[in-house]
């Protein structure tokens, strides 16, 4: 007799729907090929030197140690102790396996689990709202700019300009790319039940939130970070963006800097894998509304991407250690 929840005739627990995220991520990205001109993106992405590449890996180890910092603060103020050792590895691990499985959370639903098992039972939860609330703190600093750099935009009437005026290669059919996304996002969202969950994660972390941001050290200590953290995901765009010479054809640098905190903000809705597929499409909307090139974009998006995805390999060597 199979023991109770291991039944081998039933699914794996998650599986068609990781399955499905990842016909999401083909479909966005088939359909944003489509529309852009292939050579053209190619002939950006091989501009990267390798010394970009090389700085990129710089600023995401300065990345990973600003995180992994934040979180073990953030267990600390829960009444969890962490060395800063462990807190890096792990969130370098959590870095490879968001940027592998499905939905761009998993890796930090590991780094919660491996954490948690040793752990007593009481500490247990206290180790979840942890990464949570980690993840809230980068969260609640990128919604803002996100906010001031639309509002730049619509102010000094960047995203009036006409389409046609940047050469773009995109016909009409790309302003398809937005309620398919929608669409998507919403039917996922509802698939999951996660709206329902995260109501209830309110309710529950409403003690726990006063602990990790509440009071003027704890503020300081949250924003100063993340402000930290969210800079230095700006100078990876901003490398790969010189890598591609971006700038060099006159392209505004502070038009891309207004631009990409919108591309971050599309990666955090769990609908792909690490974000790909939304980013691009995004990309290749923003750009064309700024009398850009949405190849521009959506090579800077793919390079983004890769770059983070080849930095984030060394992560899975945690996996050789046991908690």
């Amino acid at each position: 007799m199979a023991e109770a929840g291991l039944n081998p005739e039933r699914p794996v627990p998650g599986f068609g729907r990781g399955v499905f995220r990842w016909c999401v991520t083909l479909l966005l990205l088939g359909i944003v090929f489509v529309f852009v001109d292939i050579d053209r993106l190619a002939q950006r992405l091989a501009m990267v030197p390798p010394t970009i590449v090389l700085a990129v890996l710089v600023v995401s180890l300065i990345q990973i140690a600003l995180s992994a910092w934040r979180w073990r603060y953030t267990a600390n103020r829960l009444g969890v102790v962490m060395g800063f050792g462990f807190a890096f590895r792990e969130y370098y691990l959590a870095g490879f396996l968001n940027q592998v499985l499905p939905g761009g959370v998993m890796g930090d639903v590991n780094r919660a689990w491996r954490h948690s098992r040793s752990a007593k039972r009481l500490q247990q939860l206290a180790i979840v709202h942890a990464v949570v609330l980690e993840r809230l703190s980068g969260q609640l600093v990128l919604v803002p700019v996100v906010l001031i750099a639309v509002s730049g935009l619509w102010w000094t009437g960047q995203l009036n300009s006409q389409v046609g005026d940047a050469g773009v290669s995109l016909n009409l059919g790309y302003c398809l790319i937005l309620p398919a996304l929608a669409v998507l996002g919403v039917l996922l969202v509802s698939m999951t039940g996660f709206g329902a969950r995260f109501r209830r994660y309110v309710r529950r972390l409403s003690g726990d939130v006063r602990r990790a941001f509440l009071g003027c050290r704890n503020a300081l200590v949250q924003v100063g970070t993340s402000v930290l953290v969210f800079l230095t995901y700006m100078a990876v765009f901003m490398l790969m963006a010189t890598g591609m010479d971006l700038f060099a054809d006159g392209t505004p640098r502070l038009l891309v800097v207004a631009l990409c905190p919108l591309l971050l903000l599309a990666m955090v809705m769990p609908v792909t894998v690490s974000g790909w597929g939304v980013r691009e499409g995004v990309a290749a909307i923003l750009w064309p509304l700024v009398g850009l090139p949405a190849e521009q974009g959506v090579a800077l998006s793919v390079g983004y991407g890769a770059a983070v995805f080849l930095v984030s390999l060394p992560g899975a060597l945690a996996l050789l250690f046991r908690r």
